[in-house]
């Protein structure tokens, strides 16, 4: 039905009055006394097979919501209801910005992707906090935060010392975002200086405090291979407790989409299928690298059952769709979790053979 109906109908509206549309329309279904409730009696599959605990956090299924989706944190319990893990929200920055001039999110159609170049638009952290007090129970949600854009890069480590402090009691976890293509000199700080320089002050002051908040580094796939080296070993160096792999690409190569299309288009980060293959590099780089001693949340290009097993194949302990959800509509989690829970079972019964036989 979401294929054949729902999509074309949005995909007849613009890229982002479509995303505010299906905002507004899970608020207003969140408004509905029981609805989540009901939602997530009639979506969310559980199993234990499906289960993780990973950095200290329980989670129903590995399978979750990128940041970009729920910006103002205003539909992640609505999205958990739908059957997902967690939810991670923002990009939250201290000031609410408007972001980049309009028009800066496109579809892609012929290579089921998106362009963005959003720069971190945003209600701010007081609005992200109001709404963050409205959270069901057993809803993991994990903050992804960042600069305002018009912070100087030299005073990058303040704003997000002063997000983490202000949003600590109100997430399961954190992720540092210096890897988006869309803020002017963001990606200038994936360098193990800069990004010792933002950290240090976020683990003095989890030092203090009772509750203790996982934080992770988002990468970019566009790091050259020495690079994504440096930046694993950067978590094997301090107390980064994961790396999240990976955020848009600025890459064009092999696009189906005419240059002529792309090039009216503009800048951008891309998401989507063109990102798989290197999404997944990335991450196995990285679980090799720290030896699997690390988790790993896998993102990028995650459109399919077979993306996402391939994630979590190459070193992933999380998975996060973003495009994904957008071309294959809601049921996409139940579509990954019934195949989890398949390929659990299939193993079971081949070991248990095997013991037979034995």
């Amino acid at each position: 039905m979401y294929k054949q109906i729902i999509r074309p109908l949005l995909f007849c509206l613009s890229a982002e009055n479509a995303h505010k549309l299906i905002i507004g329309a899970l608020r207003l279904v969140g408004c509905i006394p029981g609805s989540n409730w009901l939602m997530e009696k009639i979506c969310t599959i559980k199993h234990p097979a499906l289960e993780r605990e990973v950095f200290g956090v329980k989670f129903k299924n590995p399978i979750g919501i990128a940041a970009g989706l729920d910006k103002n944190a205003e539909v992640y319990n609505e999205f958990s209801a739908l059957g997902y893990g967690f939810v991670e929200v923002g990009t939250i920055t201290p000031k609410g910005q408007p972001g980049n001039p309009r028009p800066r999110l496109f579809r892609l159609p012929k290579d089921k992707a998106i362009i963005n170049r959003m720069g971190f638009n945003n209600h701010g952290m007081q609005n992200a906090i109001e709404n963050l007090h409205k959270r069901r129970k057993g809803v993991v949600v994990g903050a992804n935060i960042g600069k305002n854009s018009l912070t100087p890069i030299e005073e990058a480590p303040s704003d997000y010392l002063k997000l983490f402090r202000n949003l600590y009691q109100y997430v399961d976890y954190f992720v540092v975002n210096v890897s988006c293509p869309n803020v002017a000199k963001v990606t200038s700080l994936q360098n193990k200086q800069s990004v010792t320089e933002i950290l240090e002050p976020l683990f003095e002051f989890r030092r203090g405090q009772s509750q203790y908040r996982p934080i992770l580094l988002k990468i970019s796939p566009d790091l050259d291979d020495a690079s994504v080296d440096d930046m694993t070993d950067v978590m094997i160096e301090t107390p980064l407790d994961g790396i999240v792999a990976t955020n848009t690409t600025t890459s064009r190569a092999g696009l189906t989409t005419s240059a002529k299309s792309i090039e009216a288009i503009g800048n951008g980060g891309l998401s989507g299928a063109p990102l798989t293959k290197r999404a997944v590099e990335v991450v196995r780089r990285v679980h090799t690298r720290c030896q699997g001693r690390y988790p790993i949340i896998g993102v990028g290009g995650v459109m399919t059952v077979e993306d996402a097993k391939a994630m979590l194949d190459a070193g992933a302990s999380l998975v996060q769709v973003y495009s994904g959800m957008i071309y294959n509509g809601p049921a996409f989690v139940r579509q990954i979790c019934k195949q989890l829970i398949a390929d659990h079972e299939a193993a079971k019964a081949t070991a248990t053979t095997e013991q037979k036989a034995e």
